[in-house]
């Protein structure tokens, strides 16, 4: 796909600046990618190469590129051509109309029912648990200022999300109406696994909402257990209970020794994660790059 991304991009951007650079991020991909791309370089000046010395991950992929980019505006989208190159000109106009960022809102997927389901149960999830909205019919494609770069480049997270980024910084935000093509070749390389280990990661790198949560339930279970010992505690005094009942004791058990294991990891993940971030590891290495002159 990479010549026809290359060539329509070139061919939406050269309609407005004829002054840009187009950055192909390979995160580690299995195929020939990377020496496609050494060889797009070599063809086209315009554009640059970075290759991650492994698989890092989509997000932590963009902070390559990002950090990486020299313009004063900055695109970023998928190479699936699901986001369409020819929206390019829309977004770069509707932004000097005063916005700092501009987000491309999908009207129309071309995805499979479960995976817009799975996609919108995922952005009200995050927007409950870090009480911020989130447009679920906005992704990574957009573009953004130098300002907005600068801000989200800094920014010293271990667990990168870039749209959650780019709003959490702040500017002036637009949205521009779009539709989002079908992928052009191949599957995408989110599993199931994937999906809920990148869910759970963004929600407790966003948000400790859910120890909050924890606690309330907590305090919940506590008060519960107390009005079912005064329960029984009168029913033994009023002479109500002949012979303690063996069920209710290992259910209460069982019970409230799940409870107790489920806030404790609930813990335990937090403290894993400011763990990998006090250990302050980049959140990518590149290992070889292409097409810059320097």
């Amino acid at each position: 796909m990479l010549d026809e991304l290359v060539t329509r991009i070139e061919n939406a951007v050269n309609t407005f600046t004829d002054d840009y650079e187009i950055i192909l991020v390979n995160d580690c991909s299995p195929d020939d990618s990377w020496n496609k791309i050494k060889n797009t370089c070599k063809k086209d000046t315009k554009v640059r190469g970075i290759n991650l010395s492994r698989n890092f991950g989509q997000h932590n992929a963009i902070q390559a590129g990002i950090s990486q980019g020299k313009g004063e505006w900055t695109i970023v989208m998928d190479c699936d051509l699901q986001d369409r190159p020819e929206e390019i000109p829309r977004l770069y106009h509707k932004a000097q109309e005063g916005y700092d960022t501009v987000f491309a809102e999908i009207i129309v997927r071309n995805d499979t029912f479960m995976k817009r389901l799975t996609s919108r149960a995922f952005n009200h999830l995050l927007a409950y648990l870090t009480d911020t909205p989130v447009r679920r019919k906005t992704n990574n494609f957009g573009i953004y200022h130098r300002s907005v770069i600068d801000a989200v480049v800094s920014m010293g997270d271990y667990i990168k999300y870039f749209p959650m980024a780019v709003r959490w910084v702040g500017f002036r935000i637009g949205h521009v109406p779009v539709h989002k093509d079908a992928r052009a070749e191949g599957t995408s390389g989110y599993t199931w696994s994937k999906l809920i280990k990148f869910a759970l990661n963004n929600i407790m790198a966003y948000s400790n909402k859910p120890l909050k949560i924890a606690m309330q339930f907590g305090f919940t279970i506590v008060l519960i257990s107390i009005l079912i010992a005064l329960f029984y505690l009168l029913r033994y005094i009023s002479g109500g209970i002949a012979v303690s009942g063996f069920t209710t004791i290992v259910l209460s058990m069982w019970i409230l020794g799940g409870i107790i294991i489920s806030l404790i990891g609930i813990v335990g993940i937090y403290l894993g994660r400011v763990f990998d971030q006090t250990k302050k590891r980049p959140p990518f290495v590149i290992a070889e790059t292409a097409g810059y002159s320097e």
